[in-house]
């Protein structure tokens, strides 16, 4: 028994809507799974879930840290920024060749961004 990789993410939003057409304005599509429980949009093979934040607003996405491969972090960084996330952690080498950065959407979820050069899928 292994694991298999990275297959979600999970991100709490405290107004599904408004979370779902954010994220659909950062990836350029829509979901292709939308109820008021759970919105998931593919990524490549990989998803990316929302779920409505239940009770009072407590999010801090802090402690998870998921990265989505890019091929340009520093364009990246840039739009999500345009977009209204704020920065954590701007583009950085941390070495070889692998950049990474980090901001938090409008939620104080982090999203990550990596670009390695020596990651390759099977």
């Amino acid at each position: 028994m292994s694991f298999l990789g990275l297959r979600t993410c999970i991100y709490k939003v405290i107004n599904l809507e408004q979370g779902k057409a954010w994220y659909t304005e950062v990836l350029g599509y829509g979901p292709y799974f939308d109820q008021p429980f759970y919105v998931g949009f593919n990524v490549q093979g990989y998803e990316l879930g929302l779920i409505p934040e239940e009770g009072e607003a407590t999010i801090s996405g802090e402690g998870v840290q998921t990265y989505w491969g890019v091929d340009d972090v520093h364009a990246m960084y840039s739009r999500l920024l345009e977009l209204g996330a704020t920065t954590y952690e701007a583009p950085n080498d941390v070495g070889d060749g692998i950049i990474v950065a980090t901001v938090k959407d409008p939620w104080g979820n982090l999203l990550c961004v990596i670009c390695n050069p020596h990651f390759k899928l099977p």
